[in-house]
Parts: C-alpha cells; sequence; structure tokens
C-alpha cells in the first residue's frame, strides 16, 4: 500500500488532467504536492491558448468536455464557469457535407429517402450484415449499418486515423460512435456538454493554485526520478516508458497539427468539426470559434494528420497491445509508492471526465491510507 502521511511530499509527473485533479485533491487533504511536466506549459493535451492572431486555440486538437457525471462536472465547476456547447460534426462524402454520427437525416439526404423513425429503423435492420460475435470494428459497423454507410464513412477513416483496418481494432473504437433513427445531429448526447468560459489552461491554472502545490515545467521526469526526494509518485506518462520499455513499446497513435489563420473570414465551415474519411490525408478539419464563441474578424482552423511517430496521443485497441499492457500493470502492481493514472499510464481510450474520474479515484485512495 502507499506509504503517503500528512504533510509528505507527493511528486506528480504530468500536469495534465490526471496528475493536476490528483494534486489539487492531495494538496486540500494537507500534502505537500510537486508537479512537474516536462512540455513548457501546464494542461497537457488540453492546453489553449491565443494564437498570433488573438484567436483561442487548442494546441493539440478540439477538446470538447462531455459528461454524464454531475460529480465530475461539480468538481471542476469549482475551477471554472462554463460555456453550453454542443458539438456537432459533418462527414463528407462524395464532395457533400452530412450529419454524423449517422441519423436519419443522414440517410435521407444521402439517399434521397424520406424516412420517419421507423422507416430508419427498418433502413438500418434491412441493410445491416449481422455478425456474432462482435469482435472488432469492422463487426460493430457493419452489424449496424451495413457495408455502403461503412464504406462510406467508416472504412477509409479508421484507416488513416489507426493506421490500421477496422477488422485488426477491438469492438470498443466503433462502439464509441452512435447510430440514430431520429434527427438528433449533436456529437455527444451527454447531460452535461460545456466548454470552459476562459478555456482550458485557465482552468488548470485555477486548479494548480494551491500553497501546497509546486509546479516545475520543462522537466523530463527520467532526469530527476533518482535526485527528487518524495513519499509517493503519481505517474501519469506511459507506463511502457517508466519501466525502460522492458518488454517493447506499447503502440500508441500520434498526431501532427497543421494551425492556419484565415483573416477577414468570419466562418469557415458550418460546424465546429468536418470529418474527411475518404479525402486528403488529414481526418478531420476543427474550427475553434465554434467551439468557443469568440468574436473575431477572422479564424483559425486546425488539420490533424493522424501518424505512427511523435508524442502518443491514442493507447491502440487490440488484443495483443492489451496483453503487453498486462505484463507492464503487473510491474506496477509491485512498485506500491507509484499510482499509475491516466489514459497513457492506464492504456486507456479516457475521455476527459474519465480520466478526471481516474484520478479522483487514485487520490481517494491514497488520501484513505492514513486513516
Amino acid at each position: 500500500m502507499p506509504t503517503l502521511s500528512p504533510q509528505n511530499t507527493a511528486l506528480i509527473v504530468g500536469a495534465g488532467f490526471a496528475g493536476s485533479v490528483t494534486a489539487r485533491e492531495l494538496a486540500e487533504a494537507g500534502h505537500r504536492v510537486r508537479v512537474i511536466d516536462k512540455r513548457p506549459h501546464i494542461a497537457g493535451n488540453a492546453y489553449d491558448e491565443r494564437d498570433a492572431y488573438g484567436v483561442l486555440v487548442h494546441r493539440y486538437g478540439p477538446h470538447i468536455f462531455h459528461t454524464n457525471g454531475e460529480r465530475i462536472f461539480q468538481w471542476l465547476s469549482r475551477f471554472t464557469e462554463w460555456r453550453p456547447y454542443e458539438h456537432r460534426v459533418r462527414g463528407v462524402v462524395d464532395g457533400r457535407p452530412y450529419p454524423f454520427p449517422i441519423n436519419r437525416d443522414t440517410l435521407n439526404q444521402l439517399y434521397g429517402l424520406d424516412l420517419d423513425e421507423a422507416g430508419a429503423a427498418a433502413f438500418f435492420e434491412r441493410v445491416r450484415e449481422p455478425r456474432e460475435p462482435v469482435r472488432t470494428s469492422e463487426d460493430v459497423v457493419l452489424n449496424s449499418v451495413g457495408r455502403d454507410l461503412y464504406e462510406k464513412f467508416f472504412l477509409n477513416y479508421t484507416r488513416k486515423q489507426w493506421g490500421l483496418e477496422p477488422s485488426e481494432l477491438k469492438a470498443g473504437v466503433a462502439a464509441r460512435i452512435p447510430v440514430r433513427t431520429n434527427t438528433d445531429d449533436r456529437y455527444f448526447t451527454d447531460a452535461f456538454q460545456a466548454m470552459p468560459l476562459h478555456g482550458y489552461t485557465r482552468m488548470f491554472e485555477a486548479m494548480l493554485d494551491h500553497p501546497n502545490i509546486t509546479v516545475e515545467l520543462g522537466v523530463d521526469f527520467d532526469d530527476v526520478r533518482h535526485r527528487i526526494e518524495r513519499d509517493h509518485t503519481v505517474y501519469t506518462g506511459p507506463i511502457d516508458a517508466y519501466f525502460g520499455y522492458r518488454f517493447g513499446h506499447l503502440p500508441y497513435r500520434s498526431l501532427r497539427f497543421e494551425h492556419e489563420y484565415l483573416p477577414d473570414v468570419a466562418q469557415y465551415q458550418e460546424t465546429g468539426t468536418i470529418n474527411y474519411p475518404n479525402d486528403h490525408a488529414y481526418t478531420r478539419i476543427t474550427e475553434f470559434k465554434h467551439l468557443t464563441g469568440q468574436q473575431h474578424t477572422g479564424t483559425s482552423i486546425v488539420r490533424e494528420y493522424p501518424q505512427a511517430e511523435g508524442d502518443p496521443y491514442y493507447p491502440v485497441p487490440r488484443e495483443e497491445n492489451e496483453a503487453l499492457f498486462k505484463r507492464y500493470e503487473a510491474l506496477a502492481r509491485t512498485e506500491p509508492d507509484v499510482t499509475f493514472v491516466g489514459r497513457l499510464a492506464q492504456y486507456r481510450y479516457y475521455n476527459m471526465d474519465q480520466v478526471v474520474g481516474a484520478a479522483l479515484v487514485a487520490a481517494r485512495t491514497l488520501i484513505d491510507t492514513l486513516r
């Protein structure tokens, strides 16, 4: 069990959601917390800032907050006001944008139909290719919407995003995307959907603003791991890196971001994000003013290019990767003075709210050891 005690020092590796949430909880429980991050800023991949033209942009691609967890939403609300925002996406097929996730309007516009809700349900039932058991992302989509919609909206997008065939990915990847018989064109249907009113970075600044927390940026854990005295480590980086890649590298998917400012363009596209499953090397374009509600004479967009090399963003959900992670997880259990939490440390395709939830649980576990 961890050996943290009141007034002892915890080293938090990473100033993103996992590290910052844990840091705040420990600090409020009376512990001294030292947060380090190898990047020159806090907030991890959720980092946002004004670009050279004054537009608030997300440096590492769009981060849309949504959750069904009221406790998580209320916890974050201590550090930010919110701007209500419901994200909408279009998928471009043969040069035309359609509502995505697929809904009744998608079917009617794509096939020239006039289906009601029952008609849309009947359409999906007619075209679907039943799969039993459902093991892969290909199984999920074919079982739900059939081959034509699979090939138009999912197949090539998945190839670009993951560098793999849908048949090579676990079912959970595609299962994240719903299919609807109504006309709801929101990307998410969670009870709480909002953006931090003044941005994510401002929210993280408030979260880390506590007399028991010190933050040091531009510090690589590998350079200081044997020099910093602490009673417990909370590690949020890649778990395989922590153990020196003892069993080999866990596969992660990375991204390259191409930011562009468009002067004198009030609005570049009709929704926050447009997916390009079949065209271009990039997967999608996001226009930030949709997300932030900012008023500006110009607009800033970002194109996302998935790639194999670079900073790790997405654990690659395959059975063999999960098996390799389990070997590292077993090693982690032999480190009683280290807590591993977050998307990279737990090798989980977490949403932001799930990372917050995992961090709150991890912090509570540490604090409870004092009792």
